[in-house]
């Protein structure tokens, strides 16, 4: 218990502090902001696979027997988050979290919601702690998502801040909410670039990870589980 508590605070961290902005800033102008992105991200990655490696340490205590209907939960969400995640990396936005966040205009994807990849990592996360009914992953996959809504929060505070009175015009034609703003009236559904590699890169993942993918990695065949 003690070595997840240390990888999830370090990870918290990890995503924390460099949030600051003077720290970030001051990272960027040290590192370039290509060095910068490619090494935080490695480092994001190493911390990741040591809090999963820590928590499945744990021992196995179930809270909840396992069903077919759980499995049909994450085949249905790990998806659009996989699409949210690469989309929204790859799409300027410069309100959340992007690989172009210095970019002005922002993707189509932003129409959708300014925050498209914390929100594909509450999805991630949804769908594997349904499906995995057992005190550690109710730990990992929990946290990860409540750290995911903590992040949309405290970003939103941040940007509020530094935009000010321009902020009603800068969030105009985006919402927190998935589609909010599509619902509204307030921003229109379309197709770009990223968008489209975000579709591409999802269904291909998927398909592999349900072809046997998933399995060879973690030792869990989703599709096995849901006509089981």
């Amino acid at each position: 218990m003690i070595t997840f508590i240390l990888a999830f605070a370090v990870f918290l961290a990890l995503h924390s502090i460099p949030a600051i902005p003077g720290i970030r800033q001051r990272l960027v102008a040290i590192l370039g902001r290509r060095l910068y992105l490619a090494t935080y991200s490695l480092i994001s990655i190493a911390a990741l696979a040591w809090v999963f490696q820590a928590a499945f340490a744990l021992d196995y205590l179930e809270l909840w027997a396992p069903a077919a209907w759980q499995a049909w939960v994450a085949i249905a969400s790990v998806p659009v988050a996989l699409f949210l995640l690469v989309a929204g990396l790859i799409s300027p936005n410069p309100l959340s979290i992007s690989f172009r966040r210095g970019e002005e205009k922002a993707g189509a994807i932003v129409a959708v919601t300014r925050h498209p990849v914390l929100w594909g990592f509450v999805l991630w996360a949804f769908g594997h702690l349904v499906v995995n009914g057992d005190l550690r992953s109710v730990m990992l996959f929990g946290a990860l998502g409540i750290f995911a809504v903590i992040g949309m929060v405290m970003t939103e505070r941040r940007n509020r801040r530094r935009l000010g009175a321009s902020w009603s015009a800068e969030t105009k034609s985006s919402s927190v909410l998935p589609f909010a703003a599509i619902i509204r009236g307030r921003a229109a559904l379309s197709l770009d670039r990223p968008m489209v590699i975000g579709l591409m890169v999802s269904a291909v993942v998927t398909i592999w990870l349900l072809a046997g993918g998933h399995a060879s990695l973690f030792s869990a065949d989703p599709l096995a589980l849901a006509s089981s």
